[in-house]
């Protein structure tokens, strides 16, 4: 297990961008409930989910979060972590946006920290010494416990990380990439030496591509009326659909789901600490955690490796 703020996480952190999305929150709470019952603690929210619902304005996965966390209690049993940058309301990572966003996700969270915060994405317009050093006054309020970093490229994480070390503030200990089977290069071209460097703890989103690697899409008529079709799609062709096919081939030899089978080749990969997926309903999440302990052989890994070479 990584150990992140001092406490050690489960091998599959849970994504919030379902509630107040796909699931509303009786079924919210359901997932969350089923999620810690099987020993998850790693809940990955942002502010600004989910406001691309007609109807919301951001920060509805928060809420849900922090009416969970009221009702059930045990919040020093969970590492809660959320992002800045993209809620309409605190677009941007200038230093009192940052401050003023940490403090609208603290109250609809309903907790005094948050364990794990993240840039979002990056923001051109403001000076990264200024972004850095906003970071640092939240943890030495005691607001955040960790910082982490997320949508930047290689080169600006180094800046960070330089800025960091020069000033004598915390540095960054996790980095959240998009990264998946049929989405590789992106990371392993650059990023991955970063995080090898710095031995930040990568916590891949898109673990399963928008739901393509859960093996639901197929053809294009499986996309018709799917929520995530547009994310999805584009991977239904026939480089995707072999790495589905090999998914299929060792699912069945190790009886499990294929969801199962690729989280579990995310988590053989070096420096990745915890792969997020997402839930709609606690049926769908028997086959994600199980994908935080099937263990892969070398050659299932290498199958699956060559087969997503060209992603």
């Amino acid at each position: 297990m990584t150990s992140l703020t001092g406490t050690d996480i489960f091998e599959l952190c849970l994504g919030g961008n379902t509630f107040g999305w796909t699931s509303d929150r009786d079924a919210s709470f359901q997932v969350l409930d089923s999620f810690t019952a099987a020993g998850g603690n790693f809940i990955d929210t942002a502010d600004s989910y989910s406001a691309w619902v007609e109807g919301n304005s951001g920060g509805e996965s928060e809420t849900i979060i922090g009416q969970w966390l009221a009702a059930r209690g045990g919040r020093d049993d969970v590492v809660l972590a959320t992002k800045v940058s993209q809620h309409p309301e605190f677009k941007g990572l200038s230093g009192s946006n940052v401050k003023a966003a940490a403090e609208a996700s603290l109250r609809r969270l309903g907790t005094d920290h948050i364990d794990l915060y993240y840039a979002h994405f990056d923001d051109a317009d403001t000076p990264l010494e200024e972004t850095v050093g906003a970071f640092e006054e939240l943890v030495a309020a005691g607001t955040i416990r960790a910082v982490g970093i997320s949508n930047y490229s290689a080169a600006r994480v180094r800046e960070w990380f330089e800025i960091a070390r020069r000033e004598g503030f915390t540095l960054p200990v996790a980095l959240q990439p998009h990264y998946n089977l049929v989405n590789r290069s992106d990371y392993e071209s650059e990023l991955d030496a970063v995080a090898r460097t710095e031995d930040l703890a990568v916590v891949p989103y898109f673990s399963l591509a928008a739901g393509f690697l859960t093996g639901k899409y197929r053809t294009r008529e499986d996309l018709e009326g799917a929520a995530r079709a547009g994310m999805a799609g584009k991977y239904v062709s026939a480089e995707g659909i072999a790495v589905l096919e090999t998914l299929d081939e060792i699912a069945h030899r190790h009886d499990v789901a294929i969801p199962t089978v690729a989280l579990a080749w995310l988590r053989s990969r070096d420096q990745i600490a915890a792969p997020i997926a997402s839930a709609r309903t606690p049926e769908q999440l028997t086959a994600l955690l199980a994908g935080a302990r099937l263990e892969l052989s070398a050659e299932d890994a290498e199958q699956l490796s060559r087969v997503s070479a060209g992603f």
